[in-house]
């Protein structure tokens, strides 16, 4: 005859483990952004294209327009597609690298893990542009100081803000590629048509056909997005930005996220 044991004291007063606190994910997120040799090269090409930028305008610009904008420009468009690269591959590390069922173990939230990823997206996006900034205020001294010419610091902070506004935004649609698709390929493939493909077909529309040209910045977000390179965007341009930035930014995002809770991990 089986007696039944009474639970010992150490087994009934057992707890559950604290949570994983949110800064050791963040820290384990980021470490993971470089640790792969396609995540470190585009981390270090941040700082390479815009030192390669900065030179290429010291060497090849005309005296005149040694400005710190010029160098601006010229180092922020090369880094806006390497941005957008690197939230793709943030996202869809875990499922192109077959880390994602460890992850998901560990931290059975999946909403936070994909919520450290969007942290760091931003907060990327944006010291890649004080990074780029630095390089570029650099150049601008060097480059005058070699050539003689006056010094101009014509990007105002207001303007530098709408221009860091604009690569995190870009960012954040490589964000949504990434959840959406869960693919780095796919993504990536997905990035360029979105980001080439997309505003050449409603350019061609808004050129062909009348009744798309009064509806063509508010579908466009290539479009909405520009103004804020231009600076001191007008009140219908906000509107515009926020009108595309729903359709091809928080929509998409949400489909993503909601798939993605609810997908098995292989």
């Amino acid at each position: 005859m089986s007696t039944a044991v009474a639970p010992t004291t150490a087994s009934a007063s057992r707890t559950a483990p604290a949570p994983i606190p949110m800064r050791r994910i963040l820290d384990t997120e980021l470490r993971k952004m470089f640790d792969t040799r396609a995540g470190f090269w585009l981390m270090a090409s941040i700082g390479i294209v815009a030192t390669i930028a900065t030179v290429a305008v010291i060497l090849f610009a005309p005296d005149s327009e040694l400005t710190f904008e010029m160098f601006s420009t010229a180092i922020g468009f090369p880094i806006a597609l390497i941005l957008p690269m690197i939230a793709i591959l943030s996202v869809t590390g875990e499922w192109s690298q077959r880390t994602g069922l460890t992850t998901f173990t560990l931290i059975p939230h999946r909403g936070r893990v994909i919520g450290a990823k969007f942290l760091l997206t931003v907060f990327i996006g944006v010291a890649s542009m004080l990074v780029a900034l630095g390089i570029g205020a650099v150049g601008n001294i060097v480059g005058t100081a070699i050539t003689g010419t006056p010094t101009l610091w014509n990007v105002s902070v207001s303007e530098f803000s709408l221009i860091v506004l604009a690569n995190v935004l870009g960012m954040l649609i490589g964000f949504m590629l990434g959840v959406l698709i869960r693919n780095s390929a796919g993504a990536i493939v997905g990035y360029f048509v979105f980001n080439a493909l997309l505003p050449t077909l409603f350019m061609t529309l808004g050129n062909l056909q009348d009744w798309f040209r009064d509806i063509w910045p508010w579908v466009d977000f290539a479009w909405a997005q520009s103004a804020l390179f231009e600076g001191s965007p007008t009140a219908e341009e906000w509107a515009h930005l926020g009108v595309t930035s729903l359709i091809w930014l928080v929509i998409p995002t949400l489909v993503g996220l909601r798939i993605l809770m609810r997908s098995e991990v292989k």
